[in-house]
């Protein structure tokens, strides 16, 4: 369970009897006489002590100095006498503008110092430093190897350390950087110098600096290791294999004693085992205190000559290299948030910033049970690593990873050719980082896995800094296996896609009933392809929707972690529903547009003549009489009436629309649609914001749409339509009070009657009488308004014989074969008498067959079966009579718009998500999706007004 964990310490916990070993990040005593140094990484004698020999860190031995020479050399190295008195160190002091000597110019150590310039003899192994204003003890391996200062043949000399030839040395090492991207393999100036005198030293002296430094130098490398190579990490992994007798640190394997870590091991598939073998040891909330809110990273950092420099928490910036806020910086370790930031940096400001490269190892600080602050190493994954053909670090397979500890931001110091105060000829910069925290499968309390860094590097051939730039990136990612979530949904589109062919055999069986046709053609294939797309669509609409609040609702709302949301990646799969469903939506939404611009309509005026009149007749000179004529004017008005309400829906378009802006980008809504934890509607213009999500984005859309849509229905249902204003039902009391009925065939055998016929007999009266009529029948004096005696049923669902259907083609032939007059007074007599004369026999056929004349084309009143009204078909087919369905719910609306408003509410949320989805703006889909409907709305109003002159014969020029 302990996993990849140790305890954290930093240097100030070590105290003065104990230093804090860079090596194994942690505290270790100092021997005797000894205390910490300043620094903190290494023992240095206590005051009053010299040194005797001294290999770094607590491999020192002391001594104490007699009382005669109770001073320390500045060096620590030797006892001396103090004239002018000890410092609180216990070394000696000098008067103000004296330089303390304290051995003769030859390095010779004096018995009592000299506040004047060091002057010493060889005897000492004193020599003059670099700066010449002082003397100094010359690098302990020279004496180690020749017993003097000098360097001299047969012993070695090599990055300013000497090693005798009789040690037993790593091989040479080869001082060469290979830049993959550039295809450039060239002698790094600073390898050249350090790397075989660090590799030397660490292994002779187990140097912990100079194992850092080639650690670090393998890191520049990019950690990549040939087993024919002797280059950095060839000699890191040397001394690595050769060193195990050492010991590993933190009872982790791969790291070894006074080595840095750098490597998780070559075993295949051992990054699945580190990355989800043992989840992270504590949980993380959404709503809770700090520490379990955000991830407090925290890294080891280096210099590249391998000195420890601090602990680094990471909030600040340290890892981003984009300038921002603080507040800004600091939001990408809030747990939940995804976090992207990127930019386009110049050359100049790079090797300005970071002239020398700063090296890290990462880790996640929790507290363990005993409340002892605790570290959890963070792996990376280095995308430019080549360690052999077994590994590849692309791709998804965690098999075929190989995973490190230490990386760097910026380095321009291994691509300096030749002197290393000059511009590097290659820098390499890692361009993307990603730190990605996976949620462990299942959990309910917040559990993940150990968080994994992505690094990408860039490698940039220098040529002119101020005009070369590079885009670089960062980012938190928060994943969670998707796998379960697409088997779900892949069941759910495979059950309702298969009720949805059932659901559309049945449509396309109730059509073919309704038609009358019992052939199976190529037209029954497209129609029943045509139904099908308007089913798949509602299955993919409804999927989409449920994921989408089911997203919004569980992440939003949960307080410790049980889900996380699906990358950008994995939304790919989520848009192509949306984009299916819209497609077919469309196709289905175009096939009812077409389908309502051609149905069969008739006017059955009831109104019969009052009396006689007496009128000429043409070209005889003599006068009879004859009926009075019946007013027109009924009829246009009822298809005035029948022309407005084509295009009624059950909800406000426009307030709809409306209504969802206001909620998203007013009240704020659109912020739950970010990839953050947070529910709040508002955010901060100076903090962070978090990308969005697209499944968010639909979630919340689609919820207010449906929300407001659902008000808007409950209230026209309830209030609107009862108590101000029911078109539908007015225009069929309209049509009672005006003695028309309407005859409609959406099919050919399969249709809606409206009974218009007045219970008085005329409509065509004064206002007295008509006011009359009224008061009448409010006080029942009259008789029913129904088709059948003393019921009130008035409309119907009717289904025609075939021989009713085949007498009413006939008549409506020579009816639309002239679709009425061009110009009222100009048109062919001919013309006219054909038209009105067609006009008066179906009108008078229609109206004969509703009072039952034609026995041989009869028909029954009969009520619906519930099986029947629920699956949308009939199951009798009308052989010899037609029959005559009750309706109680003003199916007849079923050709208008304002009975397909499932099928219009669906597409105008399908082409707002659509248009939202492409262009990440709620404003421009509520316009667009607005303007659609204003243009289809136009379209179904022109085109269905042009449908009703050719049917009804009404001149177009009445319908206004």
């Amino acid at each position: 369970a302990r996993g990849f964990s140790l305890p954290l310490q930093r240097p100030g916990d070590c105290g003065d009897t104990r230093y804090f070993d860079i090596s194994r990040l942690a505290c270790g005593p100092c021997g005797a006489h000894q205390r910490q140094s300043a620094g903190g990484s290494s023992c240095v004698c206590q005051t009053g002590y010299r040194t005797v020999s001294s290999n770094g860190g607590s491999s020192i031995i002391c001594e104490k100095c007699p009382e005669n020479k109770s001073g320390v050399t500045q060096d620590g190295w030797n006892c001396i006498t103090c004239p002018k008195g000890l410092t609180s160190e216990g070394k000696c002091k000098c008067l103000h503008n004296e330089i303390l000597v304290e051995r003769s110019i030859d390095g010779i150590l004096l018995n009592e110092a000299l506040c004047i310039l060091c002057n010493g003899s060889e005897k000492s192994f004193s020599a003059s430093d670099v700066s010449g204003n002082r003397c100094v003890r010359c690098e302990q391996t020279f004496i180690n190897a020749s017993k003097s200062c000098d360097c001299s043949s047969p012993n070695i000399l090599t990055g300013g350390l000497c090693f005798s030839a009789s040690d037993s040395l790593p091989p040479k090492g080869v001082a060469t950087v290979r830049f993959g991207q550039l295809g450039i393999t060239l002698t790094s100036a600073w390898f050249l110098k350090n790397l075989q005198s660090s590799a030397s030293a660490c292994w002779l002296y187990s140097n912990l600096t100079a194992c850092q430094a080639l650690g670090n130098m393998c890191v520049m490398n990019m950690n990549s290791l040939s087993s024919s190579s002797t280059d950095a990490c060839g000699l890191f992994q040397y001394i690595y294999i050769n060193t195990a007798r050492l010991g590993i640190v933190h009872s982790i394997a791969f790291w070894r004693h006074n080595l840095p870590w750098l490597y998780y091991g070559d075993q295949p598939g051992l990054a699945s085992q580190v990355l989800e073998a043992n989840h992270f040891p504590t949980v993380f909330s959404f709503k809770g205190t700090d520490k379990d809110v955000k991830l407090q990273f925290i890294a080891a950092s280096f210099d590249a000559a391998g000195n420890f420099l601090k602990w680094q928490n990471l909030e600040g910036g340290i890892l981003q290299l984009c300038p921002d806020t603080q507040t800004k910086l600091n939001a990408a370790y809030a747990f939940g948030t995804t976090y992207e930031q990127s930019c386009k940096i110049s050359v100049s400001k790079i090797l300005l910033d970071f002239p020398n490269p700063i090296f890290y190892d990462l880790f996640l600080e929790y507290n363990g049970d005993n409340g002892q602050q605790n570290l959890w190493a963070v792996p990376v994954l280095n995308l430019n690593l080549q360690y052999s053909e077994m590994f590849v670090n692309q791709g998804s397979n965690m098999n075929n990873w190989l995973l490190t500890r230490r990386f760097f931001l910026v380095d321009a110091l291994s691509g300096k050719e030749n002197d290393l105060g000059k511009l590097p000829r290659v820098i390499r910069i890692a361009s993307k980082i990603t730190i990605s925290i996976r949620l462990v499968s299942h959990t309910q309390r917040g559990m993940i896995y150990p968080p994994l860094i992505t690094v990408a590097y860039t490698d940039v051939l220098v040529q002119n800094p101020e005009t070369q730039s590079v885009m670089v990136s960062f980012s938190v990612s928060y994943e969670m296996n998707q796998s379960e979530a697409q088997i779900q949904t892949d069941i759910a589109l495979g059950v309702l896609g298969g009720l949805a062919v059932l659901w559309s055999l049945l449509k396309t069986a109730g059509w073919k009933r309704r038609t009358g046709s019992s052939i199976i053609d190529l037209q029954t294939v497209f129609k029943f392809l045509l139904f099908y797309a308007g089913d798949l669509a509602n299955v993919f609409f409804i999927i989409t929707v449920g994921t989408g609040i089911y997203w919004l609702v569980f992440f939003k709302a949960q307080q410790f972690v049980s889900v996380l949301l699906p990358l950008p990646s994995q939304e790919e799969e989520f848009v192509t529903y949306i984009a299916c469903a819209f497609s077919l939506k469309a196709l289905q939404f175009l096939q009812l547009l077409v389908s309502q611009l051609t149905i069969g309509i008739f006017f059955i005026d009831w109104e019969r003549p009052k009396g006689k009149v007496l009128k000429a007749v043409e070209g005889e000179g003599v006068i009879k009489s004859a009926a009075a004529p019946v007013s027109i004017w009924r009829t246009y008005f009822i298809a005035n009436e029948w022309n407005e309400i084509q295009t009624v829906r059950k909800i406000n378009p426009l307030f709809q629309v409306l209504a969802v802006l206001f909620f998203l980008e007013v009240v704020g809504f659109s912020n739950l649609a970010l990839m953050d934890s947070s529910s709040s509607l508002s955010r901060s213009s100076e903090g962070y914001i978090a990308p969005w999500s697209r499944i968010l984005r639909f979630g919340v859309s689609a919820a207010l749409w449906l929300a407001i849509a659902f008000l808007q229905i409950i209230f026209f249902s309830v209030i609107y339509e009862r108590f101000v204003e029911d078109k539908i039902s007015q225009f069929v009391d309209l049509c009672c009070m005006s003695n028309i009925s309407v005859f409609l065939l959406s099919h050919s055998c399969f249709g809606y009657y409206i009974h218009g016929r007045s219970v008085h007999g005329h409509a065509d009266t004064n206002m007295e009488e008509m006011n009359m009529n009224l008061k009448r029948e409010a006080e029942n004096l009259c008789s029913q308004r129904g088709l059948l005696p003393n019921t009130d049923g008035q409309t119907f669902q009717i289904s025609i014989s075939r021989k009713m259907r085949l007498h009413y083609d006939r008549i409506h032939e020579s009816l639309t074969r002239k679709r009425g007059p061009a110009r009222l007074l100009d048109s062919s007599a001919n013309t006219f008498e054909q038209s009105t004369r067609a006009y008066n026999t179906m009108n008078k056929f229609l109206s004969s067959f509703i009072d039952h004349v034609h026995k041989e084309m009869d028909y029954i009143v009969k009520d619906k079966l519930l099986l029947e009204r629920i699956l949308g078909m009939e199951f009798m087919e009308p052989m010899e009579k037609s029959i005559f369905y009750n309706d109680e719910g003003h199916s007849f609306s079923d050709v208008l718009y304002y009975g397909n408003e499932t099928t219009l509410f669906i597409f105008d949320i399908l082409f707002f998500s659509i248009v939202d989805l492409a262009s990440q703006s709620f404003v421009l889909a509520a316009i667009l999706t607005y303007l659609q409907q204003e243009i289809f709305r136009f379209i179904r109003n022109t085109l269905g007004q042009k449908n009703l002159a050719s049917k009804t014969l009404v001149d177009e020029r009445f319908l206004i």
